[in-house]
């Protein structure tokens, strides 16, 4: 589990594909790695990957995770590169103070930068939001870009073509990779968990439980008098 708070951003160092999808390699930079042990999670662009090597120098970290090619399929890793940019967060601890809200690590699906805009000393982003996502998304409800947990300002439905509002702030800019959308960028998209698990709870069907029959028929409601 993660805030969606980035401790730190990083980069892609290698990428080996192999038949089960592939092993990254991903140079750390500022994270903290001393506490890092093999098994350990950490989310990488909001992907919940398993360290499976790892080196805890200092300034010249790295670890190493697999990607399954489900994956490589849901989310926007098909078209990284070495040397691009990916939010790093740990896993969270019990004791952590919780900053932001609950992610999980699993991507719903990608999302594109629309659009880019000023306002004051923030800046605005639309993205567009995937139809079979869009009732998860909720005005001033929280959503988790890239890993970043984030609130959501303005939202204008137009059936499959539906977008959404960000306002980022010059602090969140500076600490993720942010700063390096441009309109057309592909990020990874993971909506609000609650609303997740409240769709399956309400939707879900009992597969023993059968509809009661009623016991009205024509020929009661015509021997009542209710029909003639």
């Amino acid at each position: 589990m993660f805030t969606g708070i980035i401790e730190a951003v990083g980069a892609i160092k290698a990428i080996n594909v192999n038949a089960q999808g592939a092993r990254l390699v991903i140079a750390t930079n500022s994270l903290d790695m001393s506490d890092v042990k093999l098994g350990d999670s950490i989310a990488t662009n909001g992907i919940c990957l398993t360290v499976v090597d790892f080196n805890s120098g200092k300034g010249n970290g790295s670890y190493s995770a697999d990607v399954s090619n489900e994956t490589l399929q849901r989310t926007g890793f098909a078209s990284y590169k070495v040397g691009s940019k990916v939010n790093l967060e740990k896993a969270m601890l019990a004791s952590t103070r919780f900053g932001g809200h609950m992610v999980s690590g699993h991507v719903d699906g990608v999302s594109e930068v629309l659009a880019i805009n000023n306002n004051g000393n923030s800046i605005e982003y639309w993205l567009s939001m995937p139809s079979d996502l869009a009732h998860y998304i909720a005005e001033k409800g929280s959503v988790t870009i890239d890993g970043t947990s984030l609130t959501v300002n303005a939202l204008a439905e137009n059936g499959s073509k539906g977008k959404f509002r960000l306002t980022i702030v010059p602090h969140t800019v500076k600490e993720t990779i942010f700063a390096d959308y441009q309109v057309g960028t592909k990020v990874n998209i993971e909506v609000d968990l609650i609303a997740r698990y409240l769709e399956r709870l309400l939707t879900k069907s009992e597969p023993n439980k059968q509809t009661p029959k009623s016991n009205i028929s024509e020929a009661m409601l015509l021997k009542a008098g209710f029909i003639k």
